[in-house]
C-alpha cells in the first residue's frame, strides 16, 4: 500500500509575509484560489517543519534540502509532491528578495527528484462507450440528463475536472458546438464538442431548474457543482458501468487525447484543445498510443493464439 503523506501540524503563529505574498499572487499574477491556497499549504508546511516564522524567513539552502529529504524519506510524499513544493518555496523567496527581505534565494540551486515517467493510464473506446451509456439508477430526469451531458463532455472535448464545473451557460455556443473555457493561469482557450454532445446538452438545459447561478452544471441545490461533487459522479458512473477499472475524469481526459491521435489528430491540435503551453507536454499521447495499439495488436493477431 502507498504511503500517505503525513504533513506537519500547522503553527499556530501568524505569518504575515505569507498573507501578504498570497494576495500578491491573486490580485497581481492572476492566479486561482486554488493554486493560491496550495501554495499557502506548502509555505505553512515548511514553516512548521523549521519551527517558527523567524526560522523560516532566515532559512538557509541547507534547511531547504533537509526539508526535501525529510519529505521524502520520513513524510511519504512523492516527488511530484516535493517539486510542487519546491516551486512555492522558490516563488515565494523570489517574492522577499524583490522585496528587498533577503539578499538571496535559499531554493535556488537545490534540485527536484527526479520523476518516474509514467505514461497516462487511458480507457479504450470500447470502454469509453460504456461509461458514456451508463446511468446511475433511481435519478429523477432533471439529474439524470445533467449527468450525461456532463459526462459526454467531458469525453468531447478533454477538459480538466476544473474547468468543466467552472463553466457557466453562455460559454455554451451550441450551434457551432465550441465551448469558452477558463483553464490554468485564467487562460481563456476555445474547445470543440461533437454533435452527440450538443444533443445531451440541449435535453440538460431544456429540465435544467430556474436558478440565480448562471453555472451550467448545477447541484441538486441549484448552485454550481463542486470539485468534489463532480469526481465523486464520474467515479460512481464509470463504477457502475462496470469497466473493472478506476476511472477518473483526468484518466478520461488522457483518452481523449489518446484516442484522437490514434484517429489521426496531430499533435498541435490537441495541445492546443488540451490547453498545454508546450508540444513537448502533448508529446507523450504518442508513446501512449503506441502502448495502446501494440496491447490491442496482441489481444487480436491470431498467429502467436495458434496450437
Amino acid at each position: 500500500m502507498t504511503k500517505q503523506p503525513q504533513p506537519w501540524p500547522p503553527l499556530e503563529e501568524e505569518i504575515p509575509e505569507i498573507e501578504a505574498y498570497t494576495v500578491m499572487l491573486r490580485l497581481e499574477r492572476g492566479r486561482s484560489a486554488r493554486t493560491v491556497a496550495e501554495y499557502e499549504q506548502d509555505l505553512r508546511c515548511f514553516a512548521s517543519f523549521l519551527g517558527s516564522r523567524d526560522a523560516m524567513l532566515a532559512a538557509i539552502q541547507e534547511d531547504v534540502r533537509r526539508f526535501v529529504v525529510t519529505l521524502m524519506r520520513d513524510r511519504g510524499y512523492s516527488a511530484t509532491g516535493v517539486r510542487r513544493k519546491l516551486a512555492a518555496l522558490r516563488s515565494f523567496f523570489a517574492y522577499l528578495v524583490a522585496e528587498k527581505r533577503r539578499a538571496a534565494n535559499p531554493v535556488e540551486g537545490v534540485p527536484g527528484p527526479k520523476l518516474e515517467q509514467r505514461l497516462p493510464k487511458v480507457l479504450s473506446e470500447a470502454e469509453v462507450k460504456k461509461v458514456l451509456e451508463t446511468s446511475i439508477a433511481g435519478r429523477s430526469d432533471e439529474l439524470r440528463l445533467r449527468d450525461r451531458a456532463m459526462m459526454e463532455l467531458f469525453y468531447a472535448s478533454g477538459i480538466r475536472r476544473a474547468e468543466l464545473v467552472g463553466l457557466n451557460i453562455e460559454d455554451i455556443d451550441l450551434e457551432h458546438r465550441i465551448a469558452l473555457v477558463l483553464g490554468k493561469g485564467n487562460k481563456e482557450r476555445r474547445v470543440f464538442f461533437n454533435e452527440v454532445t450538443a444533443d445531451a446538452i440541449r435535453q440538460y438545459l431544456g429540465v435544467r431548474p430556474r436558478s440565480s447561478d448562471q453555472a451550467l452544471f448545477l447541484s441538486k441545490q441549484k448552485r454550481r457543482m463542486s470539485l468534489r461533487h463532480a469526481w465523486y459522479l464520474f467515479r460512481t458512473i464509470s463504477d457502475v458501468s462496470g469497466i473493472g477499472k478506476r476511472a477518473s475524469p483526468h484518466m478520461m481526459r488522457h483518452s481523449f487525447a489518446t484516442h484522437l491521435l490514434e484517429n489521426g489528430a496531430d499533435l498541435v491540435t490537441i495541445k492546443e484543445l488540451l490547453g498545454h503551453k508546450s508540444l513537448a507536454t502533448t508529446q507523450i499521447y504518442t508513446n501512449v498510443s503506441i502502448k495502446h495499439m501494440r496491447k490491442s495488436y496482441d489481444a487480436a493477431h491470431p498467429r502467436d493464439k495458434q496450437e
